[in-house]
């Protein structure tokens, strides 16, 4: 008789809240065991070995995150627009995956040296060539500024966005659409007031 999935799923979460706070290398299956109030034999039950349970909370991660960038581009939005709904999707995903997020930070760079974690390269890939696609896209259209480095552009953004699964907490005074909002005036329409007199222009390059 196979476990319920509600149990299942209360216990990769479980697994996924311990893995983030202390790391895949130092959590022992007796570590998760304990936080999920069973005996460490009794986990063995619902998966074969700690490395099984890391594998299916990243593959849920990642393949919810896929669909729903994919879904973005499929709707035709132009690239602001484009940017935006990506942009929001993100803290959606730190709201519904907040420790799988944090521990894909920690350790996807030796995670994905082995094999049976090879998928989180490709993952990293395509995510990379939908930001990348949406910035050139903007920047040829006039969405966006031409003098951007688009790369540089995209690594600020995917920082800047993902660090968030360190300090958001589900439930919290503001959810990710109202994060999304605000995060998206800050780096589109900036901080400062236009025509501030405080402080003169920034110089051209010119």
């Amino acid at each position: 008789m196979r476990p319920a999935p509600e149990r299942r799923r209360q216990l990769l979460d479980t697994a996924a809240e311990v893995f983030a706070a202390q790391g895949y290398d130092a959590t022992t299956v007796r570590r998760i065991a304990d936080a999920a109030g069973l005996l460490a034999g009794s986990l063995y039950y619902h998966f074969d070995s700690k490395e099984s349970m890391l594998d299916e909370i990243l593959r849920a991660f990642l393949d919810e995150l896929g669909t729903r960038y994919d879904a973005v581009l499929a709707a035709g939005l132009g690239p602001r627009q484009t940017l935006e709904a990506l942009v929001t999707e993100s803290f959606r995903q730190i709201d519904r995956h907040r420790a799988a997020v944090a521990v894909y930070q920690k350790e996807s760079r030796h995670l994905r040296e082995q094999p049976r974690f090879g998928y989180l390269a490709g993952a990293q890939r395509h995510f990379e060539e939908t930001w990348l696609r949406t910035l050139e896209r903007g920047a040829a259209t006039g969405a966006f500024r031409t003098d951007l480095d688009v790369r540089l552009v995209y690594r600020f953004v995917r920082d800047t966005v993902w660090v968030a699964a360190s300090w958001y907490r589900p439930g919290g005074r503001h959810g990710p659409e109202e994060i999304a909002r605000q995060y998206l005036s800050t780096v589109l329409d900036g901080i400062a007031l236009p025509d501030d007199p405080t402080h003169p222009p920034t110089p051209s390059k010119e």
